[in-house]
């Protein structure tokens, strides 16, 4: 033991105050007390090792309920001692206190803090905790007519199953226990599910920049409910998109793609530490959005690892299993795959993910064009398709679109139009290739 860790600790002298200590490494991941060493690590000795060799093991049993080995060592003829603490599968407390080893310190956990760690210790997750005083008469009828729908076009639960009564439907969907419904229940069907879990809703805003904040909205209901009207007002007034028209038929294409935003807010959802009593919030600027839930990335781990697992160990299973046979998700592990496929699809980047303040925030930013477009709206398409190349050779589709004001799928058709006529080649591939103007036809 070359230096303090999470798992090891270093004391001169024994004090009782240390079984705080071995609360805490119990709680976490185990550990090693080493009494008679200094914090530079060198071997100082007690005194008193045979008589604190019976102590010991006697308070922490006394105090803390446990059994811990104490091993006696020599070294240049002072002794010290060894406390070798197992981590253990149920909360250990400390005279009604709770403590825990993070990283090199201990913590006493406290409120949401703590919550979550006993239910953790127990095998239980949040969403699955029993809520009193709430019948099958005060959820939101029309939530389950919206599950059955999605849930029969998704032929992910049984049709016999969906023609059954509330109560057998929940049930089937473990959404209860001991006769009542649990908090994920009343997230899902629950018509105003913040009577009983504080910050169970989504906040959008519309940013000039970081700080001056021109417009906002609250979303409430049900879960169901907020994905809907979230989709539908990011769709409708937070974001722009780029009309184009095909004969008579109008298409809008937004900055990014709807099918991507969609599974980011469901991960959210689904993921969220409901326990915090924070919202769901949703950043929108000209040329990007952030989308931020609490949650909280384990010590030690990287970005890659958290997204992987946490893709596919969802924090609230009740609810995101729910959403899944809604037709609403992917299966676990898929949905990070899917938002960095549909990107692609689009040509814009993957999103990028941040942890802040206890959360995860997803970052997605539209592809802005490089070249400031004086291409007076009278001309045709193709006509300014060809200036902007002339300038560029090296332009993408996507920066086409964004200059040109038309969907990507429309600059495609443009383009293969210009290939025909003679007017337009494409020199190498996708990546590293360029445009060449030709002569027109006439």
């Amino acid at each position: 033991m070359n230096a303090e860790n999470q798992n090891t600790e270093w004391k001169e002298s024994w004090r009782d105050e240390y079984l705080k200590w071995i609360c805490g490494f119990a709680n976490a991941q185990g550990g090693t007390i080493v009494i008679g060493k200094n914090d530079g690590g060198d071997i100082v000795g007690v005194s008193d090792a045979a008589k604190l060799m019976e102590d010991i093991p006697n308070k922490v049993r006394d105090v803390l309920g446990i059994v811990v080995d104490v091993n006696r060592h020599q070294q240049n003829g002072l002794e010290y001692l060894e406390i070798t603490v197992e981590p253990y599968p149920y909360p250990v407390n400390y005279k009604g206190q709770y403590h825990y080893r993070s990283g090199s310190t201990k913590q006493e956990l406290k409120g949401a803090a703590l919550n979550k760690f006993i239910l953790q210790k127990t095998g239980r997750h949040w969403d699955s905790v029993p809520v009193l005083n709430v019948t099958i008469n005060d959820l939101d009828s029309r939530a389950f007519d919206n599950f059955r729908k999605r849930a029969t076009r998704s032929k992910r639960v049984e049709e016999s199953v969906l023609g059954e009564k509330n109560e057998a439907l929940l049930e089937h969907l473990r959404l209860t226990e001991n006769q009542h419904l649990k908090r994920a229940a009343v997230l899902l069907f629950h018509p105003d599910p913040e009577r009983f879990i504080t910050g169970a809703y989504i906040k959008i805003g519309f940013f000039e920049n970081q700080v001056d904040l021109l417009y906002q909205d609250e979303i409430h209901g049900t879960l169901f409910e907020q994905v809907e009207k979230t989709m539908d007002l990011l769709l409708t007034k937070y974001m722009r998109a780029i009309v184009s028209y095909e004969g008579i038929g109008r298409i809008e294409t937004y900055l990014f793609p709807e099918a991507a935003l969609r599974e980011a807010l469901l991960n959210a959802v689904a993921h969220k530490d409901y326990s915090s009593g924070n919202p769901i919030q949703i950043k929108v600027y000209d040329h990007k959005l952030s989308l931020w839930n609490t949650g909280h990335i384990p010590e030690g781990w990287s970005v890659e690892k958290f997204l992987n697992i946490h893709s596919s160990s969802p924090n609230n299973p009740d609810i995101a299993n729910t959403f899944f046979r809604a037709g609403m998700i992917e299966s676990w592990g898929r949905g990070i795959y899917k938002i960095i496929n549909e990107c692609e699809k689009a040509h814009v980047p993957a999103p990028t993910y941040e942890f802040y303040w206890g959360g995860i925030e997803v970052h997605f930013t539209a592809v802005k064009s490089s070249v400031k477009s004086s291409v007076k709206g009278s001309e045709k398409s193709s006509e300014k398709i060809l200036k902007l190349v002339s300038d560029n050779n090296q332009m993408t589709i996507a920066e086409l679109a964004l200059a040109v004001g038309i969907s990507t799928r429309a600059i495609e058709k443009q383009i293969s139009k210009l290939k025909n006529s003679k007017q337009l080649a494409r020199i190498g591939g996708d990546n590293g290739g360029y445009w060449q103007v030709l002569n027109p036809t006439p």
